[in-house]
């Protein structure tokens, strides 16, 4: 980073107070908490992280030092304080997918196309095109489970459950359809990461390492 570009010491300091202002809100929350998961302790500890996240940055680019603490992200996520019993709920999929083989991807929409007369390319016949026509012809789940096939590579994904009031009136969430989510609503969450599979990995890398250990080995 340029000197040009550098925090000032104002900025620094700033953020410094930051985060004792919100430490006490923190402590204040931990002190008056109604159970294991109050929402005010979680609010409060988002704010905590945010804010010494903020300085520890502004503290390496100005000075090159870091804090000696990190404030983990809770495991479960944000608790649940929607109803025990919702009347109606809300399924929300994420899937992230990389085209790594572009012409695959827009044969298999050809081919598509070849055989139905409303699902047509209408631009230049490219990649964006050939997604619109697949996906109008095959479901999510079955674009996932052959996603080799249409010269794709799934990446990672999500599903959300989510509590509402009732079901909505035809229509009205379709301007903004993942606007009105609540994270505290979300009753349950599936996630899929290939970061758990690498956290697999190096546990099975220390057991392999502990075993040579035992028989007086020594791993590459």
């Amino acid at each position: 980073m340029s000197d040009a570009a550098l925090p000032t010491v104002a900025e620094v300091r700033a953020a410094a107070e930051a985060v004792k202002a919100a430490l006490d809100r923190h402590l204040a929350a931990v002190e008056r908490r109604t159970g294991d998961e109050d929402p005010d302790v979680y609010a409060a500890f988002n704010e905590l992280a945010a804010a010494a996240e903020e300085y520890d940055e502004l503290l390496y680019d100005r000075y090159d030092e870091v804090t000696p603490f990190e404030i983990p992200t809770p495991e479960d996520g944000v608790p649940y304080t929607g109803p025990a019993e919702p009347a109606a709920f809300s399924v929300l999929i994420r899937r992230d997918y990389a085209v790594v083989e572009p012409p695959r991807l827009i044969a298999q929409a050809e081919r598509v196309a070849a055989h139905d007369r409303d699902a047509e390319f209408v631009h230049d016949g490219g990649t964006a095109d050939a997604l619109g026509v697949l996906f109008g012809e095959y479901e999510p789940d079955e674009i996932a489970a052959r996603s080799k096939d249409f010269g794709l590579e799934e990446h990672d994904s999500t599903l959300w459950i989510a509590a509402t009031e009732e079901v909505a009136e035809p229509g009205e969430w379709l301007s903004a359809p993942f606007g009105h989510i609540d994270p505290q609503d979300v009753l349950h969450r599936f996630d899929v990461s290939s970061v758990f599979d690498e956290g697999d990995d190096e546990e099975e890398d220390e057991d392999d390492d502990e075993t040579a250990a035992e028989q007086g080995l020594t791993t590459a």
